[in-house]
């Protein structure tokens, strides 16, 4: 089986069919296509959007409002009557199915992390197919379209959590094309991206549509967290049958980005998340060096920077001097304590100080490159 444990990710746009409401059909023939991979023994959780879409078309309302609290009303409306939707098409196939409704405070926390990995875990292990969503409800961040608060992002932190073989991102294009193909005729499509530099970040560029939170440029930020824990991203156009099952089996569909790393263990795909970061910290081009191609420690010597006022024990974002994020740590000491001796010697820690908690800023062990 090439793809065993799979996270599916199913975007308002898609569910909707471009419209304001739910679009039964689409949703039947996902459904159906989940189903199928299921009774063949493969693993899937589903992220679903659409919530708020279904709480407008219950109100008979035409338009949505931008108001924040208001598509938080449209959402508690809708969450109940789209886990509906999902309930009666999923009993035709005699699965069963869960809910899991989670926040960004929700995996900040390592322990909540843990609990939340062990709770999907245990669904699959019972073969229950668990449908993922934000709790807008409590969790603004997806209404306002900020960091974490897209489902694009959301089926990244998902396929983190349970170490998936391989993320789908269905929308309603082919894939990541060098230009717009709505726009241009001539544009092609990316069937393959090995490396997410900042010239495949321009070609994402978009913003959200007018149904959902997400673009292509949210997709992308998807694709760099999933790829650098382990796990493959597809994107592809879910309005086409069959699409997801043929990518399931290999097939070559959509826009590729093939993982870049071996799976992590469960605590460096936490720290990588980017979840629980506190601060940040800037390194010389030695330092990258070191890190990235000598599988090093980071050193005071090699920093050149910081932001934040993060604690000792606290995970902070590391960058380069470009500007470019290269990973993320558990810091050895406070961000008063790292301005003090950032670019001194490891030996000179306790001259700067008065004392020590060893001689790097990030040990290579509390550490997870991206």
């Amino acid at each position: 089986m090439l793809h065993k444990r799979i996270v599916a990710k199913f975007g308002t746009k898609l569910l909707t069919g471009g419209t304001d409401k739910l679009d039964l059909a689409i949703i039947s023939n996902l459904v159906d296509q989940v189903a199928r991979l299921h009774h063949n023994r493969h693993e899937i959780l589903i992220v679903t959007s659409g919530a708020v879409a279904a709480g407008r078309n219950k109100l008979n309302l035409d338009k949505d409002s931008k108001d924040v609290p208001f598509r938080q009303v449209l959402s508690s409306l809708g969450q109940s009557q789209l886990m509906y939707v999902y309930e009666q098409l999923f009993i035709k196939y005699n699965i069963n199915i869960a809910q899991a409704l989670l926040t960004r405070a929700d995996l900040i926390n390592r322990a909540g992390y843990l609990n939340a990995r062990n709770t999907l875990l245990s669904l699959i292990e019972f073969r229950v197919i668990c449908i993922v969503n934000e709790n807008d409800v409590v969790a603004t961040d997806e209404l306002e379209g900020t960091s974490f608060g897209d489902n694009d992002n959301l089926s990244a932190m998902v396929a983190t959590l349970v170490n998936a073989d391989l993320l789908v991102l269905l929308t309603d294009i082919d894939g990541l094309f060098t230009s717009d193909p709505h726009l241009d005729k001539k544009a092609k499509l990316l069937s393959r991206v090995d490396k997410i530099d900042s010239k495949i970040q321009r070609l994402a560029g978009g913003t959200a549509n007018k149904l959902g939170t997400g673009g292509m440029s949210t997709k992308i930020q998807a694709a760099r967290l999933a790829t650098s824990c382990g796990t493959s991203v597809i994107i592809a156009n879910g309005y086409k049958p069959d699409n997801l099952v043929k990518i399931a089996n290999g097939n070559n569909i959509g826009t590729l980005f093939p993982a870049f790393s071996e799976k992590m263990e469960s605590k460096k795909r936490w720290i990588i998340s980017g979840l629980a970061s506190k601060g940040k910290i800037v390194i010389d081009s030695g330092a990258v060096l070191a890190l990235s191609n000598q599988n090093k420690s980071l050193l005071p010597a090699g920093v050149i920077g910081l932001e934040g006022k993060f604690q000792r024990g606290d995970v902070v974002d590391i960058y380069d001097n470009k500007g470019n994020r290269i990973g993320c740590g558990i810091s050895n000491y406070s961000w008063k304590e790292t301005g003090i001796i950032k670019g001194a010697h490891s030996a000179d820690i306790s001259a700067h100080l008065g004392y020590d908690y060893g001689s790097e800023i990030i040990h290579r062990n509390n550490m997870a490159l991206v």
